[in-house]
């Protein structure tokens, strides 16, 4: 067993952490607050390399292995999970799905542009009735031939007012049930597909989460991933792979959550001496360094075992649902330790604490994730 990291995994973070803290923490509290996009940051993020991290070089990416993805997600998501969460979807569910299971002629014409950020892409599985039942799709993708025939509404779909690239989960033989689903690339400004309002959220306020409208919609066949029927398998595919970007997440806000403790425990007094001084602060800090250092080694072992080509369903469940409990119980003790002051925006707690309730819900429920794991022990 090796802990150490590699010099080019070393580098990667640094770079991370040194973006986050001089790129993104000086306006991430006005972001959150109006709910603004941070157009300008993910363009950055895209010129450094963070929205293609796992993709060949030979689509514009930049070859790194999952561990240096999840180094990278924790140093941005202590600063501003809603840049992260964006960056995960980029990553993990987009660009990560079309190279393993697209044509040549799709990684050519959409990957290349997303892993340098020119555009960003959305996943869009989750509709008003299918939520942790990924089975039940009611959005329809009717075969016509050398088109499918698109209609339905999707919710929860992060990037989606400011994506290009959708990929959308739709059923096409509703007898076959989940074998007669399909995946179709849908790009932004064909005709019949539309964007509803941004949903007005509790925490990564400055990622836009909206539904998508589609009525009628003509996607031509060759936009297709994969054979007919392959939709479900490669959503679950991308999903697996997803969860390890949200455990890393979670894990990033977990950590932002207890270097701020940290830092104003030693810093605010009380009966004279720092809180930092006092048992009952020193147990909750313990406990988070503990959690957040255990939440870490199991994104890290999700990590290599995709790296390694081994199976990482159970793995990255684990770090999932850990690392997302983890980022909740801290993010709620840091705004104990810093009392009132927590509870104000200005003191950034507040908002880790909105931020992590997400982590526990979205790419598959905690509930899901134990789901997921029992299935994997009972083999």
């Amino acid at each position: 067993m090796d802990f150490q990291l590699t010099e080019e995994q070393l580098a990667v973070q640094a770079a991370a952490r040194d973006f986050a803290q001089n790129e993104l923490w000086a306006g991430v509290i006005e972001r959150d607050e109006h709910q603004k996009f941070p157009a300008e940051q993910i363009k950055k993020m895209g010129e450094l390399g963070f929205l293609g991290m796992m993709v060949s070089p030979e689509y514009g990416g930049g070859g790194m292995d999952t561990v240096s993805y999840v180094l990278a997600m924790e140093e941005i998501s202590k600063v501003d999970a809603s840049c992260s969460v964006i960056m995960s979807v980029n990553n993990s569910l987009v660009c990560w799905g079309l190279e393993k299971y697209g044509t040549e002629e799709q990684k050519q014409k959409y990957l290349t542009r997303l892993t340098t950020g020119e555009i960003i892409g959305a996943f869009a599985l989750s509709e008003p009735e299918a939520g942790s039942d990924a089975t039940s799709q009611r959005t329809t993708a009717e075969d016509k031939g050398d088109y499918y025939l698109l209609n339905g509404t999707k919710n929860w779909i992060t990037n989606g007012t400011t994506a290009s690239v959708y990929l959308v989960v739709a059923q096409t033989n509703p007898e076959l049930k989940h074998r007669g689903i399909n995946v179709l690339i849908v790009e932004k400004g064909m005709e019949g597909f539309q964007t509803g309002p941004k949903e007005n959220k509790l925490g990564i306020r400055g990622s836009d989460t909206c539904s998508l409208l589609f009525n009628d919609v003509k996607v031509p066949k060759e936009n297709r991933i994969g054979d007919d029927g392959f939709g479900f398998k490669f959503a679950m595919q991308v999903l697996a792979g997803g969860r390890i970007g949200i455990a890393a997440q979670a894990l990033g806000i977990a950590s932002g959550a207890y270097e701020l403790s940290l830092k104003y425990a030693k810093e605010r007094k009380a009966f004279g001496v720092p809180i930092s001084q006092h048992q009952a602060i020193q147990f909750k800090l313990a406990d988070m360094a503990t959690n957040i250092d255990a939440a870490r080694l199991l994104c890290l072992q999700a990590a290599h075992d995709k790296d390694a080509h081994q199976d990482y369903a159970k793995s990255g469940a684990m770090a999932k649902l850990f690392a997302s409990k983890t980022a909740m119980d801290t993010a709620v003790e840091a705004v104990q330790i810093h009392g009132g002051y927590g509870f104000v925006k200005e003191y950034h707690v507040e908002r880790l604490m909105r931020d992590a309730k997400i982590t526990q819900i979205y790419e598959g429920t905690s509930e899901i994730q134990k789901i997921v794991i029992s299935r994997e022990i009972l083999k």
